[in-house]
């Protein structure tokens, strides 16, 4: 079953797509949507377009564990999402995953000002990774 993960931003959402195992992750792309609305509709239709059985959304908790605007902003993306997709939502833990994002683009050499056009898309990769990795498959 392919699973698609969601690093949601302001201006861009990251989106990441397992193989179709479950096991790897394989593509990876930002959707450029700050309406939530037409972002939750087009990851709706690309889920569906690639098969996706299983969509994880990050969920940015504070360090403590606690929950602030952000993951709040999270949890009624995932009510759009649930609205309109036939495949269940999953709150994912993503805590410096976009920390993790800059510091894989700067070892691999980007440069900062390359880094807002695919930092979403690392996160999201780094979503998926997380997620398979707990063989919650």
């Amino acid at each position: 079953m392919r699973v698609m993960a969601i690093d949601l931003g302001d201006v861009r959402v990251g989106l990441a797509v397992s193989d179709p195992t479950g096991s790897l992750c394989g593509d990876a792309w930002t959707l450029h949507e700050s309406d939530m609305k037409k972002a939750a509709a087009k990851i709706a239709a690309e889920a569906k377009a690639r098969g996706v059985g299983r969509l994880i959304l990050g969920h940015p908790k504070n360090m403590d564990g606690s929950t602030g605007p952000r993951a709040e902003q999270s949890a009624v993306f995932k009510a759009m999402l649930e609205a309109i997709c036939d495949v269940p939502v999953i709150l994912w833990d993503e805590r410096l995953t976009t920390v993790d994002a800059h510091r894989i683009l700067h070892e691999s050499g980007k440069r900062m000002k390359k880094h807002r056009a695919v930092v979403d898309a690392v996160a999201a990769s780094l979503i998926l990774e997380g997620y398979l990795g707990t063989g919650n498959r």
